[in-house]
Parts: structure tokens; sequence; C-alpha cells
């Protein structure tokens, strides 16, 4: 086995120390976090998170979190706070305020007005008892015992462990508030996952003219003019009420070559597949994109509860819709 590089082993030793961080962070989780959960919850109005230098940083991932799983939240920077940005906060929104020293002097500065305001406060600190700490309606303890950086300097540690919080906050806010896969999609209708929650099969499926069927007293020839045309590979075929009965493939269309049949005489009844697979247009497209993928098949026709024909789709539709 190759030695480790020094490279690697700090790496590792990095990792391992954030790690512990984190598994201390969870025994800080008591009735406070609960508190700062109620909170939060009680606030009409939005998050407003502050946070100056990497807790910035993480401020701005901790706003972005809560206000995708249904909290509400922005981050405005401290130091622009004071300089006009303070307009931002109202006397229904609550202060998310992040700070590893509790002293921050960009915040410090703008809390006697957010108070004033009568803005609730939740502090995420690495000092209990700094002046930040003693201002807040709740106080999250986000202290580590040292940083990743060897000289103890640069926030690595105390910055995995904010986040970590802010995820915390999020995910418990989330639950609480009954937040569903489909309320996620809906706050992220350009992401595959809000394609797969919120796209249907009606909103993607051919209609009127453009749907593939002949008659079941067609032949077969007609069945392969209408597949030509239409394009998607396979038609329909239905009876004298407009129901499904059959459909015709590609697939088809190969095994009757190998039996020998005449395509020219032969009526597509007798080389149609009877009752095949449906769906309908108010089921998920990503749903139909499993079924399809199950019985490893290329085209499904949409029916209603009679089984008319609503629509037709294959799964180059599915793929230029991104559900796939």
């Amino acid at each position: 086995m190759t030695p480790s590089s020094p490279f690697e082993q700090l790496g590792r030793e990095v990792i391992q120390l954030e790690a512990e961080a984190l598994q201390t962070l969870a025994t800080h989780i008591n009735g406070r976090f609960a508190e700062a959960c109620r909170l939060i919850l009680a606030c009409h109005g939005r998050v407003i998170v502050l946070g100056m230098g990497k807790s910035g940083h993480i401020g701005g991932k901790i706003a972005a979190t809560l206000a995708s799983t249904g909290t509400p939240s922005f981050f405005v920077h401290p130091g622009e706070a004071s300089h006009g940005d303070l307009g931002m906060i109202t006397p229904i929104d609550l202060v998310l305020a992040i700070s590893n020293s509790g002293e921050t002097g960009e915040i410090l500065t703008i809390l006697p007005i957010i108070k004033r305001m009568g803005v609730k406060l939740v502090v995420l600190v690495g000092n209990a008892t700094s002046s930040l700490a003693k201002q807040a309606d709740a106080v999250l303890y986000v202290g580590v015992e040292k940083e990743a950086c060897p000289h103890n300097l640069a926030p690595t540690a105390s910055t995995t462990a904010a986040l970590a919080m802010g995820d915390a906050l999020a995910v418990a806010l989330l639950k609480s508030r009954g937040f569903t896969r489909e309320d996620f999609a809906r706050a992220h209708p350009a992401g595959s996952l809000g394609r797969r929650l919120l796209l249907y099969v009606g909103d993607i499926m051919h209609t009127g003219s453009d749907i593939p069927m002949v008659s079941v007293d067609a032949r077969l020839r007609e069945a392969l003019l209408e597949m030509t045309g239409k394009g998607l590979g396979m038609t329909g075929v239905v009876d004298n009420d407009d129901r499904l009965v059959g459909i015709f493939t590609d697939g088809d269309l190969r095994r009757v070559l190998n039996r020998g049949v005449d395509v020219y005489n032969v009526k597509i009844a007798e080389a149609m597949t009877h009752k095949p697979k449906t769906t309908r247009a108010d089921r998920l497209a990503a749903e139909t994109v499993q079924l399809m993928r199950s019985l490893k098949i290329n085209g499904l026709f949409v029916v209603d509860d009679d089984n008319h024909v609503l629509g037709a789709l294959n799964m180059h539709d599915l793929f230029r819709a991104g559900v796939i």
C-alpha cells in the first residue's frame, strides 16, 4: 500500500476535527433550540440573517435554505445596514444574527435600533456570555474547542458548526410547517426536482390531430402511414366508440415482418397489441417515466375513465421536458 502523503493526512485531520465539532454541537440542541424554533414560527414577517466576514457567507446560505424550505428569509450585510439597508427590517420580522465572538461591531451598532423596533433576536454565537448573547431572545451556542486551522485563527470548524445549526433550524421548521416535496418543488421550478414534482402528463402529451390513431377496421398500411406522419413510433387503435383497444408500434412492425405477414392487406386488428398499458393526464410525468421503464416501452396513450384517448407521449417528449 502506498504511504499517505502529508496532504492526505492533513486533509483527514481537518475532516476529523470538524466531524468531532459537529458531534459536540448535537449536545447543544436543547430547550434554547426549541425556543428559537417557536420564535421563528411565530414570526409574521421574514427572518433577516446578519453576519460579517465568513459568518456572513454562512448567513447567506442559511437564509437561502430557510427561504427554499418554507421560511421567508433573506440576508442583510450588517455594514450596509448602517447605511440604509436597515430599512429592509420591519417590526414584524425576526433577526437571526451570526457571530462566533458575539462581539461583532457592525451587528452591535444596529442592535439598539432593532430592539427598539421590537424585533425578536435569535443569535448563533461561540460565546454564550457575549454582548450579543445577552441581548438575544434565544441563544444557539455554536462554539468549538478549536478551529481546523493549525493557528486556531481561520474560521473553519466554527463556520461548519454555524452552518449545521442553520440546517438544523431549517429542517426542524420545515417539518413543523408540514412543508412537502411539492412545496419544495414550487420554490425550485427550474430545477430537475421541480420538473419531476410539478410536471404532469397532461402538460407534455400530444393532443388533438397530433395523436396517432386509426380505426380497428383499418388496414396495416394505413396504420403505418399514421405512424410515419405523427412521428411517435406508434399508433393507437380505437373502436367505433373511439375507445382504445390496441396499439401498434415499431416493435410490432418488426414482429409482423418476421412472420411474413402481408402488410398491405392485413387488418390492424390482426397485428396490433391488444389491451395496451395506458396512463392518465393527471399523473406525474416522473411516475410515467418509471412505468415506461419498468414495462420496457417507449410510448403510452393517455386515456380517461372510459378509455377514450386524450393524448399520447413517448420517451423523447419526457426527455425534452427535462423529466428524464
